[in-house]
């Protein structure tokens, strides 16, 4: 995976590279004393608001995208941060993995509606048979009265 290509997501949407914002900062994870002098923490910025592949959509992806990313946007944008690694590239490719994969999960159909069903006549038995038990247990251990 290449850092300068465009962000496959879907069929339906790919960000370009060049909507993709980098920030690189000194990261407090793994690196020894190497980690006081690279700057290996990635922070990766899009902003779908503006973004040419979301204008691209059809308009109920578009609602749906936007709609469950809007919880994320911090300033308009969505921002995902990686340090785990101690090489740079390896942190852009886990923040470009995440990304698409947050972008994935907002552009998902909603899962079927549960349709409420009546407990069955055995479950009612099993859950009271249950209760009645703990409660045998529960006031054998009371002290014996008379």
């Amino acid at each position: 995976m290449s850092i300068e290509a465009p962000l496959h997501v879907s069929d339906t949407l790919v960000v370009p590279a060049d909507e993709l914002g980098w920030r690189f900062s000194r990261s407090s994870g793994p690196g020894g004393q190497g980690v006081n002098t690279t700057d290996s923490r990635v922070e990766l910025r899009w902003v779908p608001g503006a973004s040419t592949a979301v204008a691209g959509l059809s308009e109920h992806l578009r609602t749906r995208l936007l709609t469950r990313l809007a919880p994320d946007l911090v300033g308009g944008a969505v921002v995902v941060t990686a340090s785990e690694y101690r090489a740079q590239l390896r942190n852009r490719e886990a923040a470009r993995r995440r990304l698409a994969q947050q972008l994935r999960e907002a552009l998902a159909p909603p899962p079927p509606r549960r349709r409420a069903t009546r407990p069955t006549r055995g479950s009612v038995e099993r859950r009271l048979d249950a209760k009645k038990q703990r409660a045998r247990t529960k006031a054998d251990r009371s002290r014996p009265t008379g």
